[in-house]
């Protein structure tokens, strides 16, 4: 007898298991289920629909071939079944039954199943504060708030935006409304930095730089307390903690939560970040329900704990790893190692494992390089600047976690992609510095980035190498804490000495063997280059005359500059 399987959840998963399983088995009754008309759409171009990248909604729920992904498609050329504007209302673990309401005529009725798949996804947080709910306050987390807002726009009712949160989505729609529609848009994120539980702060300042260059009003370590309808009933007034702020819209970006009340009500085990418990075949606590994508909790393969991870890459490896499953297969998906990548603008920016605060709090003892170095050959026309961290716990020089950014997105996705691969299994910091990548002018250095951040970061847990990275500089410098050795040439280092003087001293790096005694040796020190290798090399040498009170600025002076134009 054929198999009935139902699916929960049509957008990302559960499309890419009911196509899968009938693949594998011919005979088998798929019926896939969503409370929305709109199913199996890329839901992370929905920035780029409403920056205009992409200009017809339909192409996010297309095919390569153009065809669409509508009931017709999947019953005629998927032979699944689907049954869209239906809710999901309970689960009769014990009868192996669904009830389903029909959300347009209110009928209900019982669908069986051998086995129930939940793609249940994710829904977007409304902050607790008063007014996340008013007319106005948007959120995008579908197709229907994309067409919405790009209504909006393209009817001239946007002069300007407030978007609510600086992670991915809203750095995406912050970009999406400034770039093509030139709307004055405020982002404002209650932690100190944006993508908070992304970055580090290193690459997160080069991001705010990027932001701030485009138009965005960035606003970090605010919070909003309320959001009030206009005096003139025209509009709404943003209330943070530093002032009140007139807008046109709100767009909430403030995360999501997983979607889990139907799987809770029928005794599905959750975990503590509140998403479905699954173990590695990705069946949940009833052996014959199996969940994945945005509503299900992943262990994090560097930390070991687990966490939420709503990205659709993930939901479709996993819908594979299901219908292998449901078709008799053996397959598991064992973890993700949190590989991520986003555009802001004119940069691409990537990281895979722990930040240097994810790591702390996991309680390794971290430490960290920074670099900044061409993406192609210094030589070869066209290089642009490729800024890297790399993360590794001091005892066991176990590499943690890598971030990058630049402007050859690909490139920086590259480099980071090379790392991830090999955090699953653990890699340590000798391995990255030896660690083998194709060569050629056009595309790298003999030396690449990813090697430098290594060996950078060998030499730091070897003691050789004593830092400070530029954002912490700037504080330091800013109370008057230590001079600084610039050893540039004389023409890079002029305007900073003649800006601040005798705390700015320029000892070019080719005098540098010579004119050491003029140096104070009990005097610390910030040492500066371009990118941090000279300087590094001065720190050395200065150390062997008995100057050792020295801190060299990683990524040099291309570090300051995206992290502090005005510097």
């Amino acid at each position: 007898m054929a198999k009935k399987i139902v699916v929960i959840g049509a957008v990302a998963l559960g499309p890419k298991v009911a196509c899968r399983l009938r693949r594998l088995d011919p005979e088998a009754q798929i019926t896939l289920i969503d409370r929305d008309d709109l199913i199996s759409y890329g839901g992370c171009g929905i920035p780029y629909y409403v920056g205009g990248d992409i200009n017809d909604l339909e192409d996010l729920y297309k095919t390569t071939s153009h065809a669409l992904r509508d009931e017709t498609f999947f019953r005629e050329i998927k032979g699944v079944e689907v049954l869209t504007c239906v809710e999901a209302i309970a689960i009769d673990r014990k009868n192996h039954q669904v009830l389903i309401q029909e959300l347009g005529s209110g009928t209900t009725r019982q669908l069986d199943y051998d086995k129930l798949v939940l793609a249940t996804g994710a829904r977007a947080i409304r902050p607790p504060f008063p007014g996340a709910d008013l007319p106005g306050v948007l959120t995008v987390s579908n197709l229907h708030d994309a067409e919405q807002i790009k209504l909006l726009m393209t009817q001239g009712k946007i002069g300007n935006a407030v978007v609510i949160g600086g992670g991915a989505i809203g750095l995406e729609i912050s970009e999406a409304l400034t770039d093509l529609w030139g709307i004055e848009t405020t982002l404002i994120e209650m932690e100190d930095q944006v993508l908070p539980t992304l970055l580090g702060k290193c690459i997160a300042r080069a991001v705010a730089t990027e932001l701030r260059r485009n138009g965005v009003n960035l606003m970090l370590a605010e919070r909003v307390m309320k959001i009030n309808g206009h005096a003139r009933a025209k509009g709404l007034e943003v209330h943070t903690t530093s002032g009140i702020m007139p807008t046109d819209v709100v767009i909430l970006a403030a995360g999501v939560k997983p979607n889990t009340d139907l799987a809770a009500k029928a005794g599905i085990a959750l975990g503590r970040s509140g998403g479905i418990l699954v173990d590695r075949r990705l069946r949940t606590n009833d052996p014959d329900i199996y969940a994945g994508g945005d509503c299900i909790e992943l262990r994090n393969l560097v930390s070991g704990e687990n966490s939420l991870m709503a990205l659709g890459s993930l939901a479709n490896r996993q819908g594979r790893v299901i219908a292998t499953n449901l078709s008799g297969g053996s397959s598991h998906f064992t973890g993700t190692v949190g590989t991520f990548c986003v555009k802001v603008f004119d940069i691409g920016v990537c990281k895979a494992g722990l930040t240097y605060r994810q790591a702390k709090e996991t309680g390794y003892d971290p430490v960290y390089s920074v670099v900044a170095q061409p993406d192609h050959a210094h030589f070869y026309p066209n290089a642009e600047f490729i800024y890297v961290s790399l993360v590794a716990d001091r005892k066991t020089r176990k590499i943690l976690g890598i971030e990058a950014a630049g402007r050859h997105g690909d490139g920086v996705k590259a480099r980071v992609d090379t790392v991830a691969v090999m955090l699953k299994n653990g890699i340590d910091v000798d391995e990255v510095c030896c660690l083998e990548t194709g060569y050629a002018p056009p595309f790298a250095s003999a030396m690449d980035v990813i090697n430098n951040a290594g060996n950078s970061l060998d030499n730091i847990l070897a003691g050789m190498n004593r830092p400070i990275d530029a954002a912490d500089f700037l504080v330091e410098f800013s109370r008057h804490a230590r001079r600084v050795l610039d050893i540039r040439g004389e023409l890079e280092a002029r305007p900073f000495v003649e800006k601040f003087g005798s705390r700015w001293v320029n000892v070019p790096q080719r005098e540098l063997r010579t004119r050491y005694p003029e140096i104070p040796a009990d005097e610390p020190l910030f040492v500066i280059c371009d990118t941090g290798s000279r300087s590094y090399e001065a720190q050395v040498f200065l150390h062997t005359k008995g100057i050792t009170d020295t801190l060299h600025i990683q990524g040099g002076y291309a570090m300051i500059k995206v992290t502090d134009p005005e510097f």
